[in-house]
């Protein structure tokens, strides 16, 4: 039986569902989540098939060049300001949604942790996961 994943913002206004499961679950420490967050991570469910993953409802985005160069954008509620997903230029077929935009956050399975090199003392994170400094390789 195939888990389904849905979630959304905090007023309702996006929502999105698939049926896919996530080919990667991570914490990032890089600056840019922290200060999309306002705490010392995100973290994120990246799907394998972006049109696979139905969202309804119009997000906001912008857009800012990753460590690599790749272009990531990010999608947000315009009117309650939730991130909810981000796609990645150099992957167009790639989405990933933030963990607790799920309607059951309990869903999240973290496999590691990214951008361990812009960690804080304070942001403590499982010491089980694996750790790296950066992205690790594809």
């Amino acid at each position: 039986m195939a888990r389904y994943f849905t979630g959304g913002c905090a007023c309702g206004a996006i929502r999105y569902e698939t049926s896919n499961e996530p080919i990667f679950e991570n914490h990032c420490q890089c600056t840019d989540c922290q200060k999309r967050s306002g705490t010392g991570h995100g973290s994120y469910l990246t799907f394998p098939q972006r049109a696979e993953v139905r969202i309804t409802g119009e997000a906001s985005r912008w857009s800012v060049a990753g460590d690599s160069g790749n272009e990531k954008t990010h999608a947000f509620c315009p009117t309650c300001g939730t991130p909810v997903y981000l796609t990645f230029a150099a992957m167009p077929d790639l989405i990933a949604v933030h963990a607790t935009s799920l309607d059951d956050p309990g869903q999240f399975n973290p496999q590691v942790l990214t951008y361990g090199i812009g960690g804080h003392a304070w942001d403590t994170i499982d010491p089980s996961l694996q750790r790296f400094e950066r992205m690790p390789p594809g």
